[in-house]
């Protein structure tokens, strides 16, 4: 049908705009504060643009319905502000009926939410946390770039030359700040430095040779002092380069299927299955709040419609850590939207409805 490809094509095309805006706004963030982590050594620069991958389904989750509405909205109001509109139901044709022709892409919308949600997105966040659970590890002498002071959780560490396997260091300077209050920072200046590679060690083993190790005192004018011809120092993984872990929102559905009476795997369960019929609630929403005036413009009721639609989002997100705290029950997520879907069922029929009301109240004042 002619009209349905019209109105196909005019939404996807929009909604993929409106996706790919908001995707580079969220992910631009997040690349900023991966960059930040960087350039303090913790990370490494060559993987930003995968963990950026990994984390993209996650993103997109919350991002497509989103974006599916916005685009819905848009194009109905682009159809009343071109008098488009007006063709239509001149030739029979009313919005909840160009709503029914949508009904097949909003079938394949809530399909490639469903496999985001249920696949991609636990997948992506498992990949990401074993990419960055191998760099956590990277601690200390792991990080040294020559002539380059470089900061990991409680050391500082500066090196005047690296080999290249990175095995041995040369004019070392390391110093570690002291985890408890009144206990002394050490300081350490040393020639040479070996790594010393250890099986099942996640800690960085080096040996320093010719130097000097100070016990400083902060604040005070106390420390002391002590020569060595070997000292080897352990450096433990730094916790502070640890992300934290998705677990439950990274197991895969079958897990979450096997295991029963746990009311943070239902939560997760019910989230997976049920968010994407909020596609469903959009085009009910959209179909229901998109009419307006030539005169008005198109983008009027959308940001009240955008804060409704982001509502029900916000609402399944509580529902979800409720059902996590074992307060409610996994019922609530289809509550939730059968609520909303009535509530875009009634704001369809309020032009017919207001009459009726109008008249039933002036009887009663009669």
């Amino acid at each position: 049908m002619i009209i349905r490809r019209y109105l196909v094509k005019q939404v996807v095309s929009t909604s993929l705009v409106v996706v790919a805006l908001l995707t580079l706004i969220m992910m631009g963030g997040r690349l900023i504060k991966y960059f930040g982590v960087a350039a303090q050594g913790r990370l490494d620069a060559s993987i930003l643009f995968s963990i950026i991958g990994y984390r993209l389904p996650e993103f997109l989750t919350l991002i497509l319905p989103l974006g599916f509405f916005i685009g819905l909205m848009l194009v109905f109001g682009r159809l009343y502000v071109d008098h488009e509109m007006a063709v239509f139901n001149s030739s029979g044709l009313s919005r909840i009926q160009l709503a029914r022709l949508l009904i097949p892409l909003t079938v394949i919308y809530l399909f490639v939410q469903t496999i985001l949600m249920v696949w991609l997105s636990p997948w992506g966040i498992r990949q990401y946390e074993q990419l960055v659970s191998t760099q956590a590890v990277r601690t200390g002498f792991d990080l040294v770039r020559p002539k380059e002071f470089i900061s990991s959780g409680a050391y500082t560490i500066y090196a005047g030359s690296l080999s290249e396997d990175r095995k041995n260091l040369k004019d070392i300077f390391f110093y570690q700040r002291a985890e408890k209050e009144g206990k002394p920072d050490v300081m350490i200046l040393a020639k040479e430095a070996t790594r010393v590679e250890m099986a099942n060690e996640t800690a960085s083993i080096v040996d320093l040779i010719q130097g000097r190790r100070y016990e400083i005192y902060p604040g005070t004018p106390k420390y002391t002092q002590a020569e060595f011809q070997s000292y080897r120092l352990r450096l433990e993984s730094d916790k502070e380069a640890k992300f934290e872990s998705g677990e439950v929102e990274a197991l895969p559905i079958g897990k979450l299927l096997e295991v029963k009476n746990d009311p943070v795997i239902e939560s997760e369960l019910g989230w997976r299955i049920f968010v994407p019929f909020s596609m469903i609630v959009a085009l009910m929403l959209a179909t229901a709040l998109c009419e307006v005036s030539p005169r008005q413009g198109r983008y009027l009721k959308l940001f009240p419609a955008l804060l409704i639609f982001a509502s029900l989002i916000v609402a399944l997100m509580a529902i979800k850590t409720r059902i996590s705290k074992a307060e409610v029950g996994i019922w609530a997520y289809p509550a939730i939207l059968l609520v909303y879907a009535i509530a875009a069922a009634l704001f369809s029929r309020k032009q017919k409805l207001a009459p009726k009301i109008k008249k039933q109240i002036q009887r009663v004042r009669s």
